[in-house]
């Protein structure tokens, strides 16, 4: 009976697959295991950070749950854990990629989890009911690899979209400082501008405007001017902002004009832009010879040369067939 069971190619995926299914199991119980005890210190350093403005912006935040939450929570229940072994710089990943709730971690360990298992899984069924079951080796070996693509594959996703959104506010900062220091120099205070430039600017830039609008509740919600800008820096988690959020901080700290910081500083973030886009139009020829040599080179040498390929092979080649 053994042996019949063991000459099934069904019985072997089977057995492959609960194989899989056991070993990513235990390391995963492993990987609990020795988070369990480095929990303590995290939770001191989240009880420190408590006051940040983090939590502060959280609770101005009031949106449902997902389903994704809702499963989460459900899994935690059972009594496993989906915080991360990184969890800080992966909730700052999350964030710089756009997603600032609560359960964006562990939203984000349960797409991993599922990717892990659902890939060698879809390629295991397709292989079952194949005319041709490849060989127990070649389905460990793609099953292998496909739950490591599953592993890394959101993270891939989540540094390109927090690139993509990066991009964005970088090339949408100008006009909003702009818009910025004509509210100040008309007479607004610094709160009313950043609010009136968000709104206005909701259509054409609108991961500017929501963190614009963001931090005025958060300075309407008591928030003092400095926490609300930095929180401004951490949420948009670019350079640019954040030189801006130090400046409008010291200037607000030594007392100096707001309006003269945010003109100097405008006129650079011009610059800044201008010099970004003459990089990019320098770069054209380099990508543009690329093409060029690959593809129209090999057919202009073809082309010119070809005619002289042939009257050489039409004038010498019976000279030197009589001549042999």
């Amino acid at each position: 009976m053994l042996e019949i069971a063991a000459s099934s190619t069904a019985f072997r995926i089977l057995a492959l697959a609960i194989v899989f299914a056991l070993v990513t199991g235990a390391i995963l119980i492993v990987v609990n295991g020795v988070e369990a005890r480095r929990r303590a210190s995290r939770q001191i350093a989240r009880l420190d950070a408590a006051t940040s403005a983090t939590s502060q912006v959280d609770l101005l935040r009031d949106q449902r749950k997902d389903r994704w939450a809702k499963i989460a929570d459900t899994i935690e229940k059972s009594g496993i854990s989906l915080s991360d072994k990184k969890n800080l710089k992966l909730e700052q990943q999350l964030r710089m990629a756009g997603y600032r709730n609560k359960g964006a971690v562990r939203t984000f360990t349960i797409a991993k989890i599922l990717l892990v298992f659902a890939l060698p899984g879809i390629y295991l069924l397709l292989s079952f009911f194949s005319a041709e079951p490849p060989s127990v080796l070649k389905l460990y070996f793609v099953s292998s690899i496909l739950a490591v693509v599953g592993l890394y594959l959101p993270n891939l996703y989540v540094r390109a979209k927090a690139d993509r959104r990066k991009e964005q506010i970088i090339n949408g900062f100008p006009d909003a400082l702009d818009l910025i220091l004509v509210c100040v120099e008309a007479g607004l205070g610094l709160e009313a501008a950043l609010d009136k430039v968000g709104r206005e600017m909701s259509g054409s830039h609108t991961l500017i405007a929501e963190l614009l609008v963001e931090t005025t509740l958060l300075m309407r919600a008591g928030a003092s001017r400095e926490l609300a800008l930095r929180q401004l820096a951490n949420n948009s988690g670019v350079q640019e902002i954040r030189s801006f959020s130090t400046l409008l901080i010291q200037s607000d700290k030594l007392g100096t004009s707001i309006a003269d910081t945010l003109r100097i500083y405008a006129g650079e973030m011009r610059e800044s832009r201008r010099l970004r886009a003459e990089e990019k139009a320098h770069r054209i020829p380099v990508l543009v010879s690329i093409p060029l040599v690959a593809c129209m080179l090999p057919v202009m040498i073809g082309v010119l040369a070809l005619p002289a390929i042939i009257g050489f092979v039409r004038e010498l080649g019976p000279a030197m067939a009589g001549g042999g």
